[in-house]
Formats: C-alpha cells, sequence, structure tokens
C-alpha cells in the first residue's frame, strides 16, 4: 500500500505558486508514494470550540478530519503573508489539533515547503507553520524544508513541475516524507 502523504495548501488563489508546487508532488510522488491535494480549506469556518461539539462539528470540518484521518504523512505548502502562514493553513491546522490530544495530525509526520516572492522563499511563514504543527501533535520534521524565493519571476512563465531543480528538491523531501512513514505505514 503506498504512503499516502494529504498536501494543504496555504493559497486559496486559483493561480497560486504554492498550489502548483503541491501540484508538481502529485506529478512527481516517487514509487510508492500518493499525494493528495485537499480541496476545501476556504470552505472551513474559523476554529471556534463552541461548533466543535458532537453532533454540531460543521460537514466541511467533518470531511477534512475524515480525509486527514486516512493520511500517513502531511506536507504543507505555504506562501508568506506579512511575514507568517496564511490564516487559511492556521485554520486547517486548529482544526485538525482536535480533539486534544488524539487529533488528525497527532504522531504523523510533518514537513512544511513553499515559494514566496521574497528573496527568502517564505522562510519565516514555513517557521510558524512547523511550531503550530508541532503543538497541534504533528511529528514535524524540522530538517526536511524547502523554501523557493523569487516565485514571482521564477514560475512566471515555467511550471514548478517543469523546473528540474525544483523537481528534484521536492522529491527528495516526499522521499524523506514517506522514509518517516515507513514503519507507521507498514
Amino acid at each position: 500500500m503506498p504512503v499516502r502523504i494529504l498536501a494543504l495548501v496555504g493559497s486559496l488563489r486559483s493561480g497560486s505558486h504554492n498550489r502548483q508546487l503541491a501540484e508538481a508532488a502529485v506529478k512527481h510522488a516517487p514509487a510508492g508514494t500518493g499525494v493528495e491535494i485537499y480541496e476545501g480549506l476556504a470552505e472551513l469556518p474559523f476554529y471556534n470550540e463552541d461548533l466543535d461539539v458532537e453532533g454540531g462539528v460543521p460537514a466541511a470540518v467533518v470531511r477534512l478530519r475524515e480525509t486527514a484521518a486516512r493520511a500517513d504523512a502531511f506536507l504543507l505548502f505555504s506562501p508568506e503573508y506579512n511575514g507568517t502562514m496564511p490564516a487559511v493553513l492556521k485554520n486547517a491546522i486548529d482544526w485538525l489539533s482536535r480533539p486534544y490530544g488524539a487529533g488528525a495530525l497527532t504522531g504523523k509526520p510533518v514537513a512544511v515547503v513553499g515559494t514566496a516572492f521574497g528573496q527568502y522563499g517564505g522562510v519565516w511563514a514555513q517557521d510558524e507553520a512547523r511550531k503550530a504543527a508541532g503543538i497541534a501533535g504533528g511529528a514535524v520534521l524540522a530538517d526536511v524544508k524547502l523554501s523557493i524565493p523569487g516565485s514571482v519571476t521564477r514560475f512566471a512563465e515555467l511550471h514548478p513541475a517543469e523546473d528540474t531543480e525544483v523537481v528534484t528538491s521536492l522529491t527528495e523531501v516526499l522521499r524523506q516524507v514517506a522514509e518517516q512513514t515507513a514503519p507507521a505505514a507498514a
């Protein structure tokens, strides 16, 4: 059975370079690894404990949690919005952190990658996403990183899936994530 990696993309923009990077992960996933991009983060209400009660959990959250529960690992794609991760990604992490101690992220490998226009490729946002995912219970792979700077110019005419350097780096990230799931997936 292949290792199932769920990709959460922190940009809702249809032409997002982070979305394109996630598409590249799907296209170039190593053998024995499958990457699924989660569709529907925009449908999640902001986390509210009043909504997170038995029989009252919004359908969009139930779907996210069920999909995440089937995943062996997570790959978060984060652009940088005002020096930190986008609210939509933080909100997904918040929903996946519950119920406390037994959320869908708990104990599963999580890696964070991304691209941004700036010269550092969104490293601040990605560091914040790692921090939040770890506090939420994920087994964050702190040394598995990929931050691609200058996204607006680098990917102006070239999809990340066609950029040899990006594909090589992204494939290595996926290999490392899959390697961390091997005992759990077996």
